[in-house]
């Protein structure tokens, strides 16, 4: 595995496990492999330029005593857990208008990505998060939700890459939540998202840690 990658999976997990969530300590916080598998599939579909910026993001919130985790899932709140959001949102970073534009037009290419992989593989993807934010409710966060949260937490240089690695990949007809689900399934011991539908639709549930 890639040095900044690395690097960016242990100060994530770092900032993880000092969250205190509502409703007590989360499962993640306490799977560090299944953590590691999610953020490695996802941090493996970005360029190499994309994560060295990244980790300067995280490297300068930490300089600041900033939680990059907790802001993610502060954000969510606002759809979520809205009367909680509105103690804590005055303790959130201002943010710019490029960094809420690029946000949500990332975003927004993303849905609509995992949109068209819910139809081609509907038994694999039924495994996650429900897509758009309208489904959001206490407890439950939608995919949608989820990103935009996170997006939020990157500085203006590192969505500007992003933004352009998305732009890249659609101008080649590509679809960047597949590359990140081919990492994921690959993770979990199955060949290619093609094989864990097959073996999902064929009551065969998801392959247990110990695969992998």
């Amino acid at each position: 595995m890639e040095k900044t990658l690395q690097a960016i999976i242990q100060t994530e997990w770092e900032m993880l496990g000092r969250l205190h969530n509502i409703g007590g300590r989360a499962v993640c916080q306490d799977s560090p492999r299944t953590f590691a598998c999610m953020r490695g599939s996802q941090l493996s579909a970005w360029t190499p330029e994309m994560r060295e910026s990244y980790f300067q993001d995280l490297s300068q919130a930490r300089q600041k005593k900033r939680n990059l985790l907790w802001e993610k899932y502060a954000r969510m709140m606002e759809r979520t857990h809205p009367r909680e959001y509105k103690a804590i949102r005055d303790s959130l970073p201002k943010l710019q208008a490029e960094q809420v534009q690029l946000a949500n037009q990332i975003c927004q290419i993303h849905v609509v990505w995992q949109e068209a992989l819910a139809r081609r593989y509907p038994y694999l993807m039924n495994q996650g998060r429900s897509i758009r934010r309208e489904t959001d409710r206490p407890n439950h966060t939608s995919f949608e939700t989820y990103l935009l949260g996170e997006l939020l937490t990157y500085s203006v240089r590192t969505l500007r890459l992003y933004a352009a690695h998305v732009s890249d990949v659609q101008r080649e007809g590509g679809n960047l939540c597949e590359v990140i689900l081919h990492h994921m399934v690959r993770d979990y011991g199955y060949s290619d998202p093609e094989d864990a539908e097959q073996q999902l639709a064929a009551g065969g549930g998801r392959k247990d840690d110990e695969t992998r």
